[in-house]
């Protein structure tokens, strides 16, 4: 019987300090705020993107300049004035050969004629990697040389003068950021932009590692650079 009472008096204590921590535990944080965290995570992705595509000038070739309240802005080639002629033909002799015509997209969400049925990650791989999106499964690309890994053995690239080799040297953050703004921040707006021209190989034969270099670029010092 002692052992019994012993064994109770032990439990009669322990209850009041069990009920005691369950009313002191932190009940969970209310959905509402968890939601209210993202949003306010995604708004601030978005604002960052918009930053470096203000930055970068994109709409200089994509429309719009540096002001998001223009008409067109970022929805891509209206008139040929904003046309480009890559190759041989110059100015001065227009009608020399290859000569191919590129005209910047409409970068807008527009389902149908922008990036709207692209996903974020494609967008992402067309400014680290070049690759088309059109052309290029949504999927992680490991590697940087055709046919190495996943990346494509025969790529279609971007078309000149679009600069992804420099944009590619951005963070993961950074590109992730603008491919954020234009899928997420921007209103889609309609414009079907025709076709760039371009040679059969979709520009190979000028993005190879001796004419853009490798990424992640050579540590520093390369071979043109110095310590100070």
């Amino acid at each position: 019987m002692g052992m019994l009472s012993s064994a109770s008096c032990k439990l009669g204590f322990m209850l009041p300090v069990l009920v005691l921590a369950a009313c002191n535990k932190p009940a969970p944080a209310p959905a509402g705020n968890a939601n209210a965290a993202a949003q306010t995570d995604s708004n601030a992705e978005i604002l960052a993107g918009r930053q470096l595509v203000l930055d970068h000038d994109c709409g200089g070739c994509h429309g719009g300049g540096t002001d998001p309240d223009a008409k067109g802005y970022l929805a891509g080639v209206t008139t040929p004035i904003q046309e480009f002629q890559i190759g041989a033909c110059t100015f001065a002799n227009p009608k020399a050969k290859p000569c191919f015509t590129t005209r910047p997209r409409n970068l807008t969400p527009d389902n149908e004629t922008g990036l709207g049925r692209f996903t974020e990650r494609q967008i992402f791989n067309a400014l680290r990697f070049g690759l088309r999106p059109e052309t290029t499964p949504d999927v992680d690309i490991s590697g940087t040389t055709p046919g190495q890994g996943n990346f494509p053995e025969t790529p279609h690239y971007l078309a000149p003068p679009m600069p992804w080799p420099g944009w590619r040297h951005m963070t993961d953050q950074q590109l992730k950021a603008i491919a954020a703004y234009l899928k997420r921040g921007l209103k889609p707006a309609v414009n079907k932009v025709a076709e760039s021209e371009g040679p059969p190989d979709f520009w190979a034969s000028a993005y190879t590692l001796e004419q853009i270099g490798p990424y992640p670029a050579r540590p520093f010092p390369a071979a043109s650079e110095r310590r100070p």
